[in-house]
């Protein structure tokens, strides 16, 4: 049997025609694929981002600079640019079932091969044609931090078309927002469980722990999933959901009626003019996104001169805040903005400028909290809480620029893409925007490494900053088109 047999969808099941029975399996199947898929994918993540606390002690064990650290965060972006658009045309037509918990799988058995690399070329024993064995090491660390790329990319798209055919287009955003925090749960989770894990037993175990802990995960999803609501004898979820809305849905997705896969992605995906324009946007979305969470600690612990416990505390802050900023910007851009998106993202681009100046303003040594405390109470901040006014406003900062990036990042590549395409490209579409958001982290982080190493840490967030300015200007000329996102 080859690998696409493996993965083929499931046949359509016999219709279950009992309403009854109907309301039963879809509510209790609804709830189960939400939760698989947030789960899931929260522990994909876990897999992920355990590099971030990571890398302050990889640099400082192995001599590292910045520049070959991000060489070897910037292999994962690089590989899952492009596993995400193909791996989503793939998942279009796989077993969600099937396809999602393989890729944990591999991103899990990637992350113990990282590990593992460590104790097999370690720095200093020996040389290769002339090459001491950290250089070889490095590149055996990109070469699995590659594979867990690929395989990482193999998360989201199969999550993508889950969503779309069990959770109706009128309930779609909302469901999506409250999905998508399962980013900032996993980012969270991982900060916190690998800056426990390094300080105890050292950096290798932020991978393996996470690698076993996605094995067991994958087992039990298998057993959790499904793939369509056909595929269990249910019908379509416009149909069960929105009944009076189907003649209505049918003819506005009449032209792709008769096409091929290929002809609708060309169509809906390939040639639209605004899904390349919100992929464009999304690349600048990712420099912030994964400069601020790969680098955010290491530029705590430099700059600032935190512990590893706090910087690794302070970030955690960013996936905390950014779990309400993706709430507030599905819940707003549905009930404020009437399903307009761009707006949103315009204004939270711009939230985005502010925390990154206020971040170098704050490295200046003005503490501005603690003059404003002292002069309101006429006592110290750091006496009365145990900690000063830069603590206090780093802490702020960098859970609002988590805030203000997670709301575009769930909107531009996912909602927003889906909005702009058809149904039957859902897991290619937001591939395609993912492609490009996982070139922007490649250049997040060769860019940051290289802006570091040449103009310090108030050109990392330069860097971000002006991202921000860029994609905001992308997304304004959608705020004009009702049609557009």
């Amino acid at each position: 049997m080859s690998l696409l047999d493996f993965f083929k969808e499931p046949a359509v099941a016999e219709a279950i025609t009992d309403k009854k029975e109907i309301d039963k399996k879809y509510s209790h199947f609804r709830w189960r694929i939400f939760y698989s898929c947030f789960i899931g994918y929260a522990m994909f993540y876990l897999c992920k981002k355990n590099i971030a606390a990571a890398l302050p002690s990889m640099s400082t064990e192995l001599g590292y600079s910045n520049l070959e650290l991000g060489v070897i965060g910037s292999s994962l972006y690089l590989t899952y640019a492009i596993g995400k658009f193909v791996n989503g045309m793939i998942a279009d037509r796989s077993d969600v079932r099937k396809f999602l918990p393989t890729g944990l799988i591999l991103a899990g058995l990637a992350n113990i091969c990282f590990a593992l690399s460590f104790f097999i070329f370690t720095p200093g024993k020996f040389t290769f044609f002339g090459l001491p064995s950290a250089t070889i090491l490095l590149w055996v660390f990109a070469f699995f931090w590659g594979c867990n790329g690929w395989f990482q990319s193999m998360g989201f798209p199969p999550v993508a078309k889950s969503l779309t055919y069990w959770f109706s287009n009128s309930e779609r955003a909302t469901k999506w927002a409250m999905w998508s925090t399962s980013h900032q749960t996993g980012t969270f989770l991982a900060v916190i469980i690998s800056g426990f894990l390094i300080a105890k037993f050292g950096w290798q175990a932020a991978f393996f722990v996470p690698g076993i802990l996605a094995l067991l995960v994958a087992c039990w999803l298998f057993n959790r999933l499904r793939d369509k609501p056909q595929s269990i004898g249910l019908p379509d979820v416009e149909d069960y959901r929105e009944p009076e809305k189907i003649k209505k849905e049918e003819n506005s997705v009449s032209e792709d009626d008769g096409m091929s896969y290929i002809q609708i992605l060309t169509k809906n995906v390939l040639t639209n003019k605004t899904v390349w324009a919100l992929a464009l946007a999304y690349v600048f979305v990712y420099v912030i996104r994964f400069g601020t969470e790969d680098w955010i600690i290491k530029y705590l612990v430099e700059a600032k001169e935190n512990s590893l416990e706090l910087a690794s505390m302070k970030l955690a802050c960013l996936p905390l805040f950014g779990f309400f900023g993706t709430i507030s910007a599905g819940v707003i851009s549905d009930k404020i903005f009437k399903g307009q998106r761009a707006p949103i993202n315009v204004i939270f681009l711009l939230g985005v400028v502010l925390c990154m100046l206020g971040l170098y303003l704050n490295g200046t040594g003005t503490n501005f909290l603690d003059s404003l405390f002292t002069a309101v109470t006429g006592k110290e901040l750091v006496d009365v809480f145990k900690v000063n006014g830069s603590g206090v406003l780093d802490i702020l900062l960098i859970g609002f620029s988590g805030f203000f990036t997670y709301g575009p990042q769930m909107l531009i590549g996912g909602v927003c893409a889906i909005e702009s395409s058809s149904k039957k490209v859902a897991s290619a579409v937001t591939g395609f925007t993912g492609t490009f958001g996982y070139i922007g982290a490649m250049l997040s982080g060769l860019g940051t490494g290289f802006v570091v190493d040449k103009f310090g840490w108030n050109g990392a967030l330069a860097f971000w900053g002006l991202s921000a300015i860029i994609c905001a200007a992308i997304c304004i000329p959608m705020c004009f088109n009702k049609k557009q996102a």
